[in-house]
């Protein structure tokens, strides 16, 4: 079992690639794990906004997070799984915000 521990804050410095708007992912599978851990826990951020900041599938950040970086890092894990299960019990609510924008356009 390999235990990374990289600041958190590394990501709130980081600045995206000036060609496309995305951050640059690690070359190693583990390492980009934790990346993407700490990316959603400095930003608060969904599995959405992570996958369109780093310009990967919404799948493969999901699959890193949950699954391979619990065996990678368990603490970074535990504290990304409050942040997704937050988003989970708010997801409902941020629906609810976009329909009501939605039809005070028209």
């Amino acid at each position: 079992m390999i235990h990374t521990q990289k600041n958190s804050a590394e990501f709130t410095n980081r600045k995206p690639n000036k060609s496309n708007g995305k951050f640059t992912l690690p070359d190693s599978r583990q390492e980009r794990c934790v990346s993407l851990g700490q990316y959603i826990i400095a930003n608060k951020t969904t599995v959405r906004d992570a996958a369109n900041a780093f310009g990967i599938s919404k799948s493969t950040v999901h699959q890193d997070v949950t699954t391979r970086l619990e065996k990678i890092n368990p603490a970074l894990h535990k504290k990304v799984k409050l942040v997704l299960e937050t988003n989970k019990q708010e997801r409902h609510i941020r629906g609810g915000m976009a329909t009501k924008l939605k039809y005070a356009e028209r």
